[in-house]
C-alpha cells in the first residue's frame, strides 16, 4: 500500500468513526427527549461531545490545499455548490416527509423550504456550513490572509461568548476555526499520523491517557447529562474547550490510522468513503423507527431503544444506497447530475477534459 493510498484510508476510517458519533448522537438524543430517559449511548456522546463535530470539520478541511488556488467556477463547483445541492435536494425531502407527510399540513412544509434558505435545517446544517466555510476560506486565500491571522481570528470566535440568534453565524463562529485547521495544519497532522503509525504502542498510550483525561473534564466539576444534552464540566471553560476539540480531532485521526492496520476494520473505511450517503439519509429512518418503537410499547429501556434507532439510522441509508446501485434508479440522491454543475466544468453537460500527458496531481 503506498503512502498516498493509505493516508486516504486513514482519512475515510476518520470520517467513519465520525458519522457513527453523528448517527449515535442523534439517535439517542431522539430517544432521549421521546422518553425523558438517559441510555448508555448518552455516556458515550456526551464523553465525545467536545470533539464530535469539531473533528468532522477538520477532516473536511484536509484536502483544501489540493484545490483552493483553482478559479473561482471550478472551486465553487467543486466545494460550493456541490454542498448545497445535496442539502437543497435533502431539506426539501426531509421537510416534505416530516412536515408535510408527518402533520398533513404541505402549507407549513412550503414555507419551512423557505425558511431553509437561509436557515440550515436539521441535521443537515453540517452540509450547509461546510459550503459556507469553503466560500470563507477561498475568500481568504484570495485576499492573502496569513494562516496564522485566519486561525487566530477563528480561534478568537470559537472563544468569544457569540449567540446572535442567527444559525449560520453562531454555527461559522463556533466551528470554522476547525475545518480551517484541517486546511492550514494539513501537513502537521499528516506528519503526526504517520509518526503514530510507527510507533504503536506510544501512540495507543497517548490515546488512553487522552480519553480519560477528555472524561475527567467532561464529567468533573458542575456537569449534568440530560435526555437530550449534555452540560460539560471543566471541559465547557473558554479555550480549554478549543484545545480539547482540536485533542480530540488528532485522537480520532490517531485512531484511524491504527484501525486501518488492521484488515478487519475496513468496513469502517468503506462506510467512511461513503459517510455523505449516511449524513444525508439517515434522519428518516432514524425518525421512523423511533416513532414506531416507541408506539410498539414493547420495550422500555432508553439503552436497547437508542440501541435499535441507532442501528437502524445507520444501516438504512446503505442499503438504500444498494439499492440505488443495482436499480439504477434514484442516482441523483447522493450523485448531482449534470445540470446541477456550473457550466464549463467537470462533470457538467458539454464538458470535454483538456487532454494531459500526464495525470494531474
Amino acid at each position: 500500500m503506498s503512502g498516498n493510498t493509505n493516508r486516504l484510508d486513514w482519512v475515510d476510517t476518520a470520517k467513519g468513526l465520525s458519522i457513527i458519533l453523528v448517527v449515535m448522537m442523534h439517535s439517542a438524543y431522539g430517544v432521549g427527549d421521546d422518553t425523558g430517559h438517559i441510555g448508555y449511548l448518552n455516556y458515550i456522546i456526551g464523553w465525545a461531545t467536545p470533539f464530535r463535530m469539531p473533528e468532522f470539520f477538520l477532516i473536511s478541511g484536509l484536502f483544501l490545499s489540493q484545490v483552493i488556488a483553482r478559479p473561482w467556477r471550478p472551486y465553487s463547483d467543486r466545494r460550493i455548490v456541490h454542498y448545497f445541492y445535496f442539502y437543497g435536494l435533502w431539506a426539501v425531502l426531509q421537510i416534505l416527509f416530516k412536515v408535510g407527510l408527518g402533520t398533513g399540513d404541505f402549507g407549513s412544509a412550503l414555507s419551512g423550504v423557505a425558511l431553509a434558505i437561509v436557515e440550515p435545517y436539521g441535521v443537515l446544517w453540517f452540509i450547509y456550513m461546510l459550503a459556507v466555510y469553503s466560500l470563507a476560506a477561498k475568500l481568504l486565500h484570495t485576499l492573502k490572509i496569513p494562516h496564522w491571522a485566519a486561525l487566530a481570528g477563528g480561534a478568537a470566535l470559537q472563544i468569544a461568548p457569540v449567540a446572535t440568534g442567527i444559525y449560520t453565524l453562531d454555527h461559522f463562529a463556533e466551528y470554522f476555526v476547525y475545518f480551517y485547521a484541517g486546511y492550514a495544519l494539513a501537513p502537521q497532522v499528516f506528519k503526526i499520523v504517520a509518526w503514530s503509525q510507527r510507533h504503536v504502542a506510544i501512540s495507543i498510550g497517548a490515546l488512553l491517557a487522552y480519553g480519560l483525561i477528555n472524561g475527567l473534564l467532561v464529567f468533573g466539576g458542575d456537569w449534568e447529562l440530560f435526555p437530550r444534552g449534555l452540560q460539560m464540566g471543566y471541559a465547557s471553560l473558554p479555550g480549554l474547550h478549543l484545545l480539547l476539540a482540536v485533542a480530540g480531532s488528532l485522537a480520532v485521526c490517531i485512531t484511524a490510522a491504527l484501525l486501518v492496520m488492521l484488515p478487519i476494520m475496513n468496513w469502517l473505511r468503506w462506510l467512511g468513503a461513503h459517510s455523505i450517503v449516511v449524513y444525508l439519509s439517515f434522519s428518516i429512518p432514524m425518525a421512523a423507527s423511533r416513532v414506531l418503537l416507541l408506539k410498539l410499547n414493547v420495550i422500555e429501556n432508553a439503552s436497547i431503544v437508542g440501541t435499535i434507532v441507532f442501528l437502524t439510522a445507520l444501516l438504512s441509508p446503505l442499503v438504500l444506497y444498494w439499492l440505488i446501485q443495482v436499480t439504477g434508479l434514484g442516482k441523483f440522491l447522493f450523485e448531482r447530475p449534470a445540470w446541477a454543475h456550473l457550466p464549463g466544468t467537470p462533470g457538467s453537460r458539454g464538458y470535454a477534459a483538456k487532454p494531459t500527458v500526464a495525470p494531474a496531481e
